[in-house]
């Protein structure tokens, strides 16, 4: 998709395609199918991302972030806003406002929640909810330096480029694991996140691409 999207079409998308039952899933599995059903056995976290597109100059960009490097998991990776489902949020489209606005200090009120993907099982032992949300182009951030280093927008129509989804692979635990890559510019987005970009794209965008 290497055309321009607003975000009024981008939004007018998402709800016309997204769609799907309660019991399917995505994950790390999806490049990796001999590994699907020792994956599944585990025990996973609940967590939750936000998705959050805001337009820029008449075009959808996509909000991510730099971990901070000191965290524990996921160190200095590139992600949605996101983390754990505590016990008192009310669902995890609370929790991945919440996340956000913990970590980027994004009002929740400033946040038009479109829908969610399917649950994606990541390798590294999380259950994620990739709740997809409309992002007012007014709202202010401010970055919580223990958990994220900065935050950058990617337009929505790269992202929903196919050409721009690379497939890569590294030697882990005994196997090749393989992953999709999106680098852009300087930023190298990869593993779960690019995971998750491309079921949004697979499940909402690529009818527009057919």
């Amino acid at each position: 998709m290497p055309f321009r999207l607003s975000l009024n079409k981008a939004r007018a998308i998402v709800r016309e395609h997204l769609s799907h039952s309660a019991d399917e899933f995505d994950g790390d599995f999806h490049l990796n199918p001999d590994s699907k059903h020792e994956m599944l056995d585990r025990v996973f976290k609940p967590a939750a991302v936000l998705i959050g597109l805001v337009e820029r100059d008449g075009e959808a960009q996509v909000i991510l972030t730099k971990r901070a490097e000191k965290l524990s998991n996921h160190s200095g990776q590139i992600a949605f806003p996101g983390g754990k489902i505590d016990d008192d949020d009310a669902s995890p489209e609370a929790a991945a406002l919440r996340e956000a606005w913990e970590e980027i200090g994004l009002d929740i009120n400033e946040v038009d929640i479109l829908g969610r993907l399917p649950d994606y099982y990541s390798g590294s032992g999380y259950l994620i909810a990739p709740v997809i949300g409309a992002v007012s182009a007014s709202a202010d951030y401010e970055i919580n330096t223990d958990e994220v280093e900065y935050k950058f927008e990617v337009p929505l129509s790269f992202l929903m480029n196919p050409d721009n989804h690379l497939r890569a692979s590294r030697f882990f635990a005994g196997k090749d694991r393989h992953y999709y890559e999106m680098p852009y510019d300087d930023h190298y987005i990869w593993g779960v996140t690019a995971g998750m970009i491309r079921v949004l794209y697979d499940r909402v965008f690529a009818y527009e691409a057919a």
